[in-house]
């Protein structure tokens, strides 16, 4: 399967039935992957129905992967971002420890 990187979520005309997998990160630094085929199949009575897919031939969502489709076998993987508060501390504590090792 082709990998397509992307900077949102995207369904596209061009790509049902090229067994394309899309990969993009939403604002939250949540990297996502998933199934453009199966994506499509569970979105179509959706898209059928929304201007922007006839005038356009594709549909975006910048935020985040749309709410039908997530816990859905669409999604290939999902990682989610460090939490910022679980960062802080983690830095904290590698400070703590490199401090102790130059000590």
């Amino acid at each position: 399967m082709e990998t397509l990187k992307s900077k949102r979520f995207v369904l596209r005309k061009t790509l049902i039935g090229q067994g394309v997998v899309v990969e993009f990160t939403n604002k939250k630094g949540d990297n996502v992957q998933y199934d453009h085929d199966v994506a499509f199949s569970i979105m179509e009575p959706i898209l059928n129905e929304l201007p922007c897919w006839e005038t356009y031939k594709s549909y975006t969502a910048t935020n985040n992967i749309p709410k039908v489709l997530r816990e859905t076998s669409a999604v290939v993987n999902l990682t989610l971002a460090e939490p910022v508060e679980d960062a802080v501390e983690e830095a904290e504590e590698t400070e703590d420890v490199e401090q102790e090792i130059e000590a």
